[in-house]
């Protein structure tokens, strides 16, 4: 009976104590903590802190919102010109969004008018060749990487065959077989030459990411060819591609305006920035602001890129972390 009593008397003070009575608690399961975070995740937990990635972002929201809603910004028509009331006429600048704000051009026509409108054709373009150079590219250096052996001398053959024909230089001989230039066409003169950086980048990721376990992996489980490309490679092998992509989008936009100065890209009467540049610089003593404004705009949208390009590398590579 003392025995007794005795275990129930500690077995009660046990039982007040919670430091003796609470058993050690058990570790968060991986369900309850969450999904484990992928590369993808941090890369976007990442940019949202990024000042480079806000700003790049802001601006190309901006940019896509003039190209496909521009009569948001002006009601004034970006060809109609008035020589005798409005020919080269200064800027305005107390007058903010209206069409005399930047001053008009040597037809008369509103500068402001023609920098909102001339978006379209500018991002129309770059992103155009960008679709199409990613996706050709891709798909090239995707093939000859993973396949390897003949088919990859042949594909990085002819490769090097387009990469050794200067990019502006075949775009103006492939421009001049056209007697109307319009987004399209010059869409598709600068991507018959500009897909060949995305195949090397592509052939360099897939060749690396091939030898990997998972990928072993899923052959030996007997994975097809197409799954083993869609499901695993692809995934993995598209972080340096988006990069790539987004840096050469400014670039394509820049070499659509070198053209269209030169006379060779775009041509009237599409609204293009590049044709602006062109038509100022006969007035680049009398009135700068016509070849000013539209260069600017040419400057702000390439850098644009070029920052969410190097944003975006920042956050998908580990070791830039």
């Amino acid at each position: 009976m003392p025995d007794v009593t005795e275990e129930t008397r500690v077995s009660t003070t046990a039982s007040a104590d919670p430091a003796v009575a609470a058993p050690p608690a058990a570790p968060k399961s991986s369900a309850a903590a969450g999904k484990p975070r992928s590369l993808w995740t941090d890369a976007w937990y990442d940019l949202r802190r990024n000042p480079l990635f806000v700003i790049s972002a802001v601006l190309i929201l901006l940019l896509l919102t003039m190209a496909v809603f521009p009569s948001l910004f002006t009601s004034a028509s970006p060809r109609d010109g008035d020589l005798t009331g409005h020919y080269l006429a200064e800027p305005q600048y107390g007058h903010v969004f209206s069409p005399e704000w930047l001053g008009y051009d040597g037809q008369g026509r509103s500068i402001y008018a023609r920098l909102i409108y001339g978006a379209r054709a500018s991002v129309l373009v770059g992103v155009a060749v960008t679709a199409a150079v990613t996706l050709f590219g891709g798909l090239v250096g995707m093939l000859a990487g993973y396949f390897g052996g003949w088919l990859d001398t042949i594909l990085s053959r002819l490769t090097d065959t387009f990469a050794g024909v200067p990019f502006l230089l075949g775009a103006m001989v492939v421009l001049t077989t056209f007697e109307v230039r319009t987004v399209w066409v010059v869409s598709l003169a600068l991507a018959f030459l500009g897909w060949t950086q995305l195949a090397r980048v592509t052939r360099g990721s897939v060749i690396s990411i091939k030898q990997a376990d998972y990928v072993v992996a899923a052959k030996a489980l007997g994975a097809g060819t197409g799954r083993i490309l869609l499901r695993h490679i692809l995934p993995n092998a598209a972080a340096p591609v988006i990069v790539v992509a987004t840096i050469a989008l400014g670039g394509y936009i820049a070499s659509e305006a070198t053209l269209s100065f030169l006379g060779i890209g775009l041509s009237e009467p599409t609204v293009s920035w590049g044709i602006d540049v062109s038509a100022g610089k006969d007035q680049l003593r009398t009135a700068p602001h016509v070849l000013l404004f539209p260069a600017v705009m040419v400057s702000i949208t390439v850098l644009a890129f070029i920052m969410l390009g190097d944003a975006v590398r920042n956050a998908l590579d580990p070791k830039l972390r």
